[in-house]
């Protein structure tokens, strides 16, 4: 899997530094180019010699230390590069990543590099969950960065809780899998709504719904990283939009309409994760509404259903629905599968712990016409998209 790839390995300076030895050797072994880049803090645990032996190339620490003069070094090991993983990523490192910082030759190669970029964060537990760290590690994944999540165990410090750099086996797992996944949805034009709707009641009021965006969000972004050729099209969202995909502005629910149902036609699969507002004000007031009586009746009319009409449109499209309930979930999903054609169908408690709209994480059961395919436990939304996708894949790879 890994025969060809250039892999550029960063090592940062905690003492997990001599577990990126071991990395390094396991990729080298699998096929992979191996280009290691250290900051001076990580000399100070693990020599340089190391990684130069093991990766059969000069290992670089001094950003103005250029071997070749032929070629910027910081640019070219950039461009070189199929995945930059960062192993072990101290707490500062990751700051560094989530501010745009270029201070040594590892910051400025992942400034410059537009290939994925992979993190195994290792640092004491408190550490680990301070506010400011939990922030940069969501800010980086905003922007498509992956991560090995750090293992729980007795720490170099002392302490014992989660911060230990993840095992080397099970980092280049992840690496394997990630070039494996890569091709899945190659050459497959793939269409995610995403976000809430807004129906305007007047130029300063509206209705809609707590949706934040992070689960279309989190199914666009690991389509991309699966091959796929992937449109957006987003209502409000809280935050901020995938990098790499073709994103569509809309407002109400029958902006998100036209701008599916227009691009239907040309899709392979389509992902409707999007909280769409069932009803609208019957009418919107051109200049805002004054305060006057001590009631206000606003009358709503119902909006096309979305899902309901690309399922009656479709052709080889596949199309998965995604349902919030509050109760009755599995009556209600395969209603909706059936009534809306859908070949999968996600669905959600949102009363449930870890579950529903602006949570990093969600519970989901998915179903298929037969009945449920399988439940999820609490994981991360990144985690469930992957997860989606791969059995989107797989049922498309065998024609179900």
């Amino acid at each position: 899997m890994l025969n060809g790839k250039t892999i550029v390995l960063g090592v940062s300076g905690g003492i997990a530094a001599y577990k990126a030895a071991a990395l390094c050797s396991k990729l080298k072994q699998a096929g992979a180019e191996v280009r290691v880049i250290m900051t001076e803090s990580a000399t100070k645990f693990i020599a340089p010699l190391t990684f130069q032996t093991l990766s059969r190339h000069d290992v670089i620490v001094d950003t103005f230390d250029e071997k070749d003069a032929s070629v910027v070094s910081h640019i070219d090991l950039a461009d070189r590069a199929d995945l930059v993983v960062v192993a072990p990523a101290t707490a500062n490192m990751i700051a560094k990543m989530a501010h745009g910082l270029a201070d040594d030759m590892l910051s400025t190669t992942l400034l410059a590099t537009t290939a994925p970029v992979l993190v195994a964060p290792a640092m004491n537990v408190h550490m680990y969950t301070h506010p400011a760290v939990q922030t940069n590690m969501q800010t980086l994944a905003e922007r498509g960065v992956l991560f090995v999540e750090p293992g729980t165990g007795q720490l170099a410090c002392g302490y014992v809780g989660k911060g230990r750099l993840e095992e080397p086996e099970r980092i280049a797992e992840a690496i394997e899998r990630f070039f494996g996944e890569k091709e899945l949805l190659q050459g497959k034009k793939v269409l995610v709504t995403a976000g809430g709707t807004v129906e305007r009641i007047d130029p300063v009021r509206y209705l809609t719904n707590d949706s934040s965006g992070k689960m279309g969000f989190a199914i666009a972004e690991a389509a991309r990283l699966m091959g796929a050729d992937v449109t957006l099209v987003v209502g409000k969202a809280s935050v901020q939009t995938p990098e790499g995909v073709r994103t569509v502005r809309v407002e109400s629910a029958q902006d998100m309409l036209e701008a599916v149902v227009g691009r239907l036609p040309e899709m392979d699969i389509v992902i409707k994760a999007a909280a769409v507002a069932d009803y609208r004000p019957a009418e919107q007031a051109e200049q805002k509404i004054k305060k006057k009586d001590a009631e206000m009746t606003l009358k709503l009319v119902k909006n096309s259903d979305i899902l309901q009409t690309i399922g009656s449109l479709k052709t080889k499209q596949f199309i998965v629905g995604f349902a919030a309930e509050t109760q009755s979930i599995d009556e209600h999903a395969m209603d909706k599968l059936k009534r809306k054609n859908c070949d999968l169908l996600v669905a959600n408690d949102v009363t449930q712990e870890g579950a529903g709209f602006g949570h990093d994480t969600n519970v989901v059961r998915i179903y298929d016409r037969s009945g449920l395919v399988e439940a999820l436990p609490v994981m991360s939304k990144r985690e469930v998209a992957r997860h989606l996708l791969l059995t989107v894949a797989d049922r498309i790879r065998k024609g179900d």
